[in-house]
């Protein structure tokens, strides 16, 4: 805002409603002022009740792309970024930041030409008559803002009748809005956008849509920037679904470090805290989590922005169970046992999965999964096997293990007095993929786990849901300790050597 203080003649010759008048207009057009110059004060000043300071997300977008447009959005070589994707989860702005960035890009300089392509014509004339709608809008009251506030000489051509291309006066073309694989030929743009290029589950693992979205962009949609002189300024911004739809193809591709990404999750696991409470509550959250518990990678890629391939996931039908097998409330099992696999680095998962066995089948009944270093696990696991009555621990050896192993029999005794719990160790030599690979098929058929078990271990869940046959996999752990726990019971471990066994 503008400070202002009337001088003292001016402030005698003024009533104080005439004052207050004065300040309210100054207070007016400083907020015109700035609104020409940065977006996020345009966005907040046109939608006050939306782009709030509680939704930092939102001004965070609003930086970036303002910084694109002018060219400061820069790579480590000081060059600037040309191309931008935005992944964000639904109904957290982005369309509607999007339709306000064309109407301020035209405002700040009528000569760009938007080429913007949606999932079919419905969806990108619906973005084209925003933006138009936007620039043409009228004041409806004295209060408020809207777009002619901040760019008065900018208008809509007349007889520029079409909400799929149109044009400012004095221009002969800039703005036109098409379906992916619709006619954009005939037509260059300076500012190239894709928003939204698939809305269905079915058509994200479509193998012959997806190739055909991928020939429609590198043989269409690409040829029609034209920047005079310049390179064009190219935006996408969809839910990543998988691997080999357009943002998965891209971020495989040469040219994936010359994409600019924003990935904002709508929720943050470290820090337990969501991208927008105001917009989706974490209590909101966890029930449309639920909602998916069968389709799993679904609601990864809708909320986490998760390339998770369903075609791809190793483990897609695991069994649950609501009771463990029993017998007047006694359970049946022949062995109650552990498997633990230690963190090989840093960044690893500690996991260590309790286990009964009934009938040679396996019911998962507690499981230990974290980040924390030996300090903390060390004590941790003895108090995880110490509150399962575990008979028989398997504790990896490699990277560790041992020691780890041998401090968890240790503080079995000394905190808890429990010789009840026989721990061993074994170092495993197997490869690992292939190891997690070949028992698979076993896992899905003779593995048991809780029927709340996403409630219950999240990270272990979705460790083993969103792993995959092929490709690169964030973490392993999971299914690692899994298929040990298989090995165990279906006798493919054979890794124990009784000589290294520890004995209380």
């Amino acid at each position: 805002m503008i400070d202002f203080e009337p001088e003292v003649a001016i402030a005698d010759s003024l009533s104080a409603s005439e004052v207050t008048r004065l300040r309210a207009w100054i207070d007016r057009e400083s907020v015109k002022l700035a609104g020409v110059k940065d977006f996020w004060v345009f966005c907040k000043a046109k939608s006050p009740e939306y782009y709030t300071e509680d939704k930092p997300h939102l001004k965070l977008l609003c930086d970036v792309l303002q910084r694109f447009l002018e060219h400061r959005l820069v790579k480590e070589d000081g060059r600037p970024y040309t191309k931008l994707m935005l992944n964000l989860p639904p109904r957290h702005g982005k369309s509607r930041t999007l339709i306000n960035f064309c109407q301020w890009a035209l405002g700040k300089n009528q000569r760009e030409r938007i080429i913007e392509c949606s999932y079919n014509d419905d969806s990108a004339g619906d973005f084209s008559k925003y933006t138009r709608d936007g620039i043409t809008e009228q004041h409806q009251s004295l209060d408020g803002f809207i777009f002619s506030d901040f760019f008065p000489d900018v208008k809509i051509k007349y007889g520029s009748q079409s909400y799929f291309k149109w044009a400012l006066e004095g221009q002969h073309f800039n703005y036109l809005g098409a379906g992916i694989k619709g006619s954009v030929t005939g037509k260059g743009g300076s500012i190239l956008i894709i928003d939204d290029p698939i809305k269905l589950v079915e058509e994200a693992f479509n193998e012959e849509r997806l190739d055909s979205i991928w020939q429609w962009y590198i043989g269409t949609f690409l040829s029609r920037g034209d920047a005079e002189g310049s390179e064009p300024l190219e935006i996408v911004t969809m839910t990543p679904w998988c691997k080999r739809d357009l943002c998965g193809r891209i971020l495989d591709s040469d040219d994936a470090a010359s994409w600019y990404r924003v990935r904002m999750p709508a929720y943050d696991e470290p820090t337990d805290t969501m991208l927008c409470e105001k917009t989706l509550s974490k209590v909101r959250y966890r029930e449309l989590e639920k909602a998916f518990v069968s389709m799993p990678e679904v609601f990864l890629a809708n909320y986490q922005m998760e390339l998770v391939d369903v075609k791809g996931q190793l483990y897609k039908n695991l069994k649950t169970y609501d009771k463990v097998p029993a017998e007047n409330e006694k359970p049946l099992f022949t062995k109650i046992g552990n498997y633990t696999d230690t963190a090989d680095e840093g960044d690893d998962f500690l996991c260590s999965i309790n286990y009964g066995v009934y009938k040679g089948e396996a019911y998962i009944l507690d499981v230990l999964y974290t980040k924390e270093g030996m300090e903390i696990t060390e004590p941790q696991t003895a108090k995880f096997l110490f509150e399962g009555k575990i008979r028989e621990a398997m504790i990896e050896s490699n990277n560790g293990g041992r020691g780890f192993a041998r401090n968890v029999e240790r503080l079995l005794w000394e905190i808890y007095k429990s010789r009840h719990t026989v721990v061993k160790w074994f170092h495993q030599s197997e490869n690992k993929t292939s190891r997690i690979m070949t028992n698979a098929a076993w896992i899905m058929e003779h593995v048991y786990f809780p029927v709340n078990w996403r409630d219950r271990w999240p990270a272990f869940h979705k460790a083993l849901t969103s792993y995959l046959k092929e490709g690169k996999n964030k973490y392993d752990d999971g299914p690692d300790c899994i298929t040990g726990v298989a090995e165990e019971i279906s006798g493919g471990g054979g890794f124990y050597d009784p000589s290294q066994r520890i004995v209380g």
